[in-house]
């Protein structure tokens, strides 16, 4: 009974260990290919399209200026 206690214990342990060292050497690989990467400027930003909302009646001749409407995210 007492060497099976061990054996599961030292299983445990062992594949514990080695989960960690697994996870610690795909952290390290992960840092070190980021690091290794020139960082790569940022594009500008795409301007936000303008709507306009024109007036429209029947017997006037000029038109106020448009109104800007501008759509905030």
């Amino acid at each position: 009974m007492f060497y099976g206690i061990l054996y599961l214990f030292l299983t445990f342990i062992f594949c514990f260990i080695l989960v960690v060292v697994i996870k610690l050497a795909y952290y390290g690989f992960k840092f070190v290919k980021k690091k290794d990467q020139p960082e790569k400027p940022k594009p500008a930003p795409k301007p936000e399209p303008v709507y306009y909302i024109v007036e429209k009646r029947r017997a006037k001749s000029q038109y106020s200026e448009p109104k800007e409407i501008k759509f905030k995210k």
